[in-house]
């Protein structure tokens, strides 16, 4: 019976996963442009000239600040794009899928691999009905693929603690890879480290319960010597992704410095009801975030999760390399919040800098899940139909919110803060801008509708209050994207707190469960002063 439940739960796990990916395929070029897509293509297509300059085309080593950060996603974006029969920003789209897909496989094998095929299954689904995952994995370039990177690198460290202290040859080399993508996509990947220190004192200290100081000693340092190969292909894959890393011996040491202070022009965001200048946003920012955008079931399974493996933990009756890996996933699930918090870094655009945390957190919620179950059929029948029904319900709410949401699941918000509803005059929630394209096409098609051409010798000017280059390439040829409304024909507005309401007829208005997240006006022969409430970030 045992056996059978658990070939239905992988049968279940590569079902959703084939699910995913027929969703994805159908919906990819729905998600529009935010921010800083373009920035990102031209990074992508500079470093692509890099290559074929033979190193001698350097431009991609001094692009605004994207040299800071590894641009493999931007690359392989690049060179999909001349595969497929789409344009350039759908290709994005699809490649940030199938890396997010690739994500969803690495968090069931994980949690399969430390809890058995039902905590894979339960976390696979926990991090599918995510809005936060799901959404981001299309639409963000930099913190989605590093989010998969890292979560590579967990399941090479897990492979490296099952064989301490001798790891084989393809653990070794795993290793490396897994450092060099995490490292060379961002630098904070280097922050996988600190993840290993309580599970190597784990190992280090069961040894010496065992074998004594200096057996433990000598396997701890014959560890390091075997790994120590792998430094070369974490380099090699670092430098591939991330080349300015690699020109200097101390350039990685300087992008810890950049990213240690915060780097731009500071601009102010909504938190709890009021605008913050992001350097100066209170420490519980993180966790209130992660609290009101996780799903009720996924925060619930949460601190079982964690419960469960800080009993295990000292449990002498589980295998010593066993209680390191689960301390290892939930060191990488709550370290960097418990980091943020304590160094009160700059912080802003809500959670989509620690995207890299919700995967090892759906692997602790389901390994909670996958606990509770074994005890519900241990108990009765009745109680494991209890829940069953209780955790398809917790995992249908947010799969109803983003079926309604799309293309924006990004911007949910659980029950618990009252949904986007409430959610909208107390947090950012099109922050990236993502609506733009939904209003253009809208706008597009009542132009056409209507017969309207633009005034001769011009084209339409439209006073934009968000992303411009998005704006200009949802838009098309026919627009000129503007900050000045005078002498606009249009106004395209994002929803958000620092676009004005204009007195002015409503062309197109995109709206998701009774949230206004972009409006079009015609503002012809009307005068407008002004489209932004504060000052506008002009990029």
């Amino acid at each position: 019976m045992r056996a059978r439940r658990e070939r239905l739960a992988d049968a279940a796990s590569v079902g959703v996963l084939f699910a995913v990916a027929i969703v994805a395929g159908l919906t990819f070029r729905d998600y529009g442009l935010g921010w800083d897509d373009y920035t990102h293509s031209q990074y992508g297509e500079l470093l692509l000239d890099f290559y074929r300059s033979g190193f001698q085309d350097r431009r991609a080593l001094s692009f605004v600040n994207l040299y800071m950060y590894g641009g493999g996603f931007d690359m392989a974006a690049a060179l999909a794009d001349r595969l497929t029969p789409f344009e350039l920003f759908s290709t994005r789209r699809l490649v940030g899928a199938a890396i997010g897909i690739l994500g969803l496989t690495l968090t069931w094998q994980l949690a399969r691999r430390l809890g058995g095929p039902l905590a894979g299954l339960l976390a696979l689904l926990l991090l599918t009905t995510c809005p936060q995952f799901y959404g981001h994995m299309f639409i963000n370039a930099k913190d989605a693929p590093f989010a998969v990177a890292m979560l590579f690198l967990l399941y090479a460290l897990v492979r490296a603690i099952e064989q301490y202290p001798r790891p084989s040859i393809g653990t070794v080399l795993t290793l490396g890879i897994a450092a060099g993508l995490a490292i060379g996509s961002r630098i904070m990947g280097g922050m996988a480290a600190l993840f290993m220190v309580l599970p190597l004192a784990m190992l280090v200290a069961d040894d010496m319960r065992r074998h004594g100081t200096a057996q433990a000693a000598a396997n701890f340092a014959g560890n390091a010597l075997r790994l120590a190969p792998g430094l070369v292909p974490a380099i090699a894959v670092m430098g591939l992704l991330w080349p300015w890393s690699v020109q200097e011996p101390l350039n990685v040491f300087r992008a810890v410095g950049y990213f240690s202070h915060f780097f731009e022009k500071p601009w102010k965001e909504m938190f709890e009801g009021a605008l913050i200048d992001v350097p100066n946003m209170p420490r519980s920012y993180v966790p209130v975030l992660v609290s009101l955008k996780l799903p009720e079931l996924f925060l619930a399974l949460i601190p079982v999760g964690l419960a469960s493996v800080g009993v295990s933990a000292f449990r002498p009756d589980i295998a010593v390399r066993r209680r390191a890996s689960l301390v290892l996933i939930a060191m990488a699930a709550t370290l960097p919040i418990l980091i943020a918090v304590i160094a009160r870094p700059a912080m802003y655009n809500g959670i989509r800098h620690f995207l890299f945390v919700l995967p090892p957190l759906a692997i602790v919620a389901g390994l909670a899940g996958a606990w509770i179950a074994g005890r519900a059929l241990d108990w009765s029948p009745r109680a494991a139909f209890v829940v069953a029904i209780v955790f398809l319900a917790g995992l249908a709410l947010p799969a109803s919110h983003m079926v309604r949401l799309h293309p924006y699941q990004y911007t949910y918000f659980n029950a618990i803060a009252g949904g986007v509803r409430n959610a909208d005059n107390q947090y950012m929630l099109d922050y990236w801008g993502l609506a733009f394209k939904q209003a253009a096409e809208s706008l597009r098609q009542i132009l056409t509708e209507r017969a309207e051409t633009p005034p001769l010798g011009r084209r339409w000017r439209i006073a934009v209050c968000g992303p411009h280059a998005p704006a200009q390439v949802e838009l098309g040829p026919e627009f000129h994207p503007t900050w000045d409304p005078k002498g606009a024909d249009f106004a395209l507005m994002l929803g958000e707190f620092y676009c004005e309401k204009l007195d002015a007829p409503v062309l197109v208005e995109v709206e998701r469960e009774g949230v206004i997240y972009a409006r079009v006006y015609d503002i012809r022969g009307i005068a407008v002063s002004r489209i932004f409430t504060i000052p506008p970030v002009t990029r």
